[in-house]
């Protein structure tokens, strides 16, 4: 058997509470209702509830069964084991009366309703109906995520969000292709009187059916992937507070698919920030080909990839008018390491560093052309005049800078060099930069 030394451990909401991080990952407000168990564990729910500054929350105690707990074991960035400490059995009357009247007080207060089944007793038949009755005759969406084979207690819902195994199960069709899912889903979209069904589909994506409008099939992006844990959880909050801001349900249903494309690249119960969301767009439709990244991105990346005892190296630069000086500098800096992250000034950075007349291309077009480099792993856009915070957040094995700096002059130089890193100096091009390029060009 594995035998596991404890290095450290780290406690974050799952369940519906994950649904809420995601939500409020991407600015968004949520009020959450849900029961915890009269124990130490469901004082640490709502001790991590009372930390998130965009989460209200209203938590039943429940005295005879305890808070549900996954603990996760991962050696070697992989999950070795998971235990469950749960009771599932439905919750007492009391406990519905308590959550029902939760929900109908707080109903004037949001513009969507999310209901996440994890079928751990508390959305009981009479707690669904109830709650899903009183937010439709208010006016407000309802999005379900099922977990049970009975669809029909779900009825009334708006959406319905069941991933391709709950789809089969719960009508007993076929679900391998299209046509079959479409087929599936119309059966359940009148088993539960509702508008959509919204099927996640794991690498093949997402399909959108509704009642009137062409089914939609939006494909999953290709990527690597790391943790689907809590993958449902990013899909249902995003779409929920996509529509919650007026967002009509299929382009909704467009924004959750890339958001779940960022979650599942990262460990554990996931979010997607907007930023992140932003940035995956860019990605998608402007050809970065996945290289493109947040600074808290490329941070997490360049951990995993040490942990793997890859060398992490890091440049940075304008790179505005790519010429023969940037590849070489580019070349013989991934020479150095097995991975290579850039540092890119943003337009307003470039701006205050070389006058109001640059850069010549925007930060978007300058990421674009480098992130088409084989010797280029990842593009991270940084605002401020120096790339410190972002070799902060990356810690690179090796720092490396063109030779017309001095040790002194890098920055970042101490920081990497004091926790045992090297910089690096590198050979120039003679005659290039982007600096006489112009020159020319005017002359």
């Amino acid at each position: 058997m594995p035998v596991l030394n404890l290095e450290r451990e780290t406690r974050m909401l799952g369940g519906v509470g994950n649904v809420s991080r995601n939500i409020a990952a991407l600015n968004g407000r949520s009020l959450l209702v849900s029961a915890v168990g009269a124990d130490a564990v469901g004082g640490t729910v709502e001790d991590l509830l009372a930390a998130e500054e965009r989460i209200d929350h209203r938590i039943v105690r429940c005295g005879d069964r305890p808070t549900t707990t996954k603990r996760r074991f991962i050696a070697s960035a992989q999950q070795v084991l998971r235990v469950d400490h749960e009771d599932s059995a439905p919750v007492d009357a009391a406990t519905e009366d308590a959550l029902i009247a939760a929900v109908q007080q707080s109903l004037p207060d949001v513009s969507a309703v999310v209901v996440s089944d994890y079928g751990k007793g508390v959305l009981t038949p009479r707690v669904l109906k109830a709650v899903i009755a009183a937010a439709r005759a208010a006016g407000r969406p309802v999005v379900v995520d099922p977990k049970h084979r009975d669809v029909a207690r779900y009825a009334g819902a708006t959406c319905i969000t069941p991933n391709v195994a709950e789809l089969a199960l719960a009508t007993g069709m076929p679900v391998a292709g299209d046509d079959e899912v479409v087929a599936a889903a119309r059966v359940m979209l009148e088993a539960a009187r509702a508008d959509y069904v919204l099927v996640t589909r794991s690498e093949k994506g997402l399909s959108l059916v509704g009642r009137e409008a062409a089914p939609l099939h939006i494909p999953a992006r290709k990527r690597e992937v790391y943790d689907v844990s809590g993958a449902g959880d990013t899909v249902i909050g995003t779409l929920a507070l996509a529509v919650a801001s007026g967002i009509p349900w299929p382009a909704a249903a467009e924004l959750a698919n890339y958001a779940a494309g960022v979650a599942v690249a990262k460990q554990g119960t996931a979010t997607c920030s907007l930023d992140e969301l932003e940035l995956e767009i860019a990605d998608t439709l402007l050809g970065f080909g996945t290289k493109l990244h947040t600074a808290a991105q490329a941070g997490r990346l360049a951990a995993q990839w040490r942990r793997t005892g890859q060398r992490v190296g890091f440049t940075n630069g304008c790179f505005d008018l790519l010429h023969p000086g940037h590849i070489s500098l580019l070349r013989q800096s991934r020479a150095a390491c097995d991975r290579l992250i850039v540092g890119l000034n943003s337009d307003a950075s470039v701006q205050r560093l070389k006058g109001p007349t640059r850069p010549l291309q925007s930060e978007v077009a300058r990421a674009a052309v480098l992130a088409a480099l084989g010797s280029v792993d990842l593009v991270v856009i940084f605002d401020e005049d120096t790339p410190l915070n972002l070799i902060d957040a990356v810690r690179p094995s090796v720092l490396l800078k063109g030779a017309d700096y001095t040790l002194d002059q890098v920055v970042g130089a101490d920081v990497v060099m004091a926790y045992g890193g090297e910089v690096k100096l590198v050979d120039l091009v003679q005659g290039q930069s982007t600096t006489s390029i112009i020159s020319r060009m005017n002359a």
